[in-house]
């Protein structure tokens, strides 16, 4: 078992100073470890897509590993595959949105902008509800329906260029030796990938801008309720996520 590790290693420094026939070696021993991880996602896409997108991760995690890491391979490249199937997943999900939603969406958007030009200041879903006709529910989930997903990666507006994702990270409690840190970040990443629109948007505002509840729910147009409830389903898919 030693001997098959220190193998993996040697292999690895060779491929990452540059020798294709380790990296070959390397891919070709691990195509089991792509298509075991590839299969949790049947039915979602082409499993030749899957294969392919996982592939890259596999890549990806021979180009990164740090030789100073007391772990084998594997556990370091399966967050990697899983996170560029699920990137995969997430870029080419269709997402239909129905002719009234966008006809709704069109009617929300220009009421906003008529509402910050009268009140001076960003109009609560509420407002723009009562200026359209329909209940501020509608609104937040039309207004959803054709925005763009928020990005973890995107910098946080504080000045600093910090990310959501690096700020959530923060967040973390550090748990055992650095080199399990770094995996776990990378697990981390990849669960909160997995997480919908909504939920990342909860998310973002909860745990990264560190909203109170009654904030976030007034901005989303729900109740406190819900937001509570949301969290504990983010908070449950993370934990699953983590410890499968």
């Amino acid at each position: 078992m030693r001997d098959r590790k220190d193998e993996i290693r040697l292999l690895l420094a060779r491929a990452q100073a540059g020798d294709r026939a380790a990296r070959e070696r390397l891919i070709e021993s691990n195509l089991r470890l792509v298509q075991s991880v590839a299969r949790r996602f049947a039915g979602r896409a082409e499993t030749d897509d899957l294969f392919q997108v996982g592939c890259i991760g596999l890549m990806q995690a021979i180009d990164r590993f740090d030789l100073s890491y007391d772990v084998a391979f594997s556990t370091y490249a399966v967050p990697l595959i899983l996170a560029e199937i699920h990137r995969f997943l997430r870029e080419n999900r269709p997402v239909k949105v129905s002719r009234h939603g966008l006809d709704l969406a069109r009617r929300a958007h220009e009421a906003r902008a008529a509402l910050e030009a009268e009140l001076g200041r960003s109009p609560t879903p509420q407002e723009i509800g009562d200026r359209v006709g329909v209940p501020r529910e509608e609104v937040v989930l039309a207004l959803d329906a054709v925005a763009a997903p928020a990005s973890l990666d995107a910098p946080l507006g504080t000045g600093d260029g910090e990310t959501g994702s690096a700020r959530l990270e923060q967040l973390r409690s550090p748990i055992g030796a650095p080199e399990e840190e770094v995996i776990d970040g990378i697990a981390l990443r990849t669960a909160l990938a997995g997480l919908d629109r909504f939920e990342r948007r909860v998310l973002l505002l909860r745990f990264v801008r560190e909203m109170r509840q009654v904030d976030v729910a007034e901005e989303l147009g729900v109740s406190q309720a819900h937001i509570s409830r949301v969290e504990k389903r983010i908070l449950v898919k993370v934990r699953e996520f983590l410890t499968r």
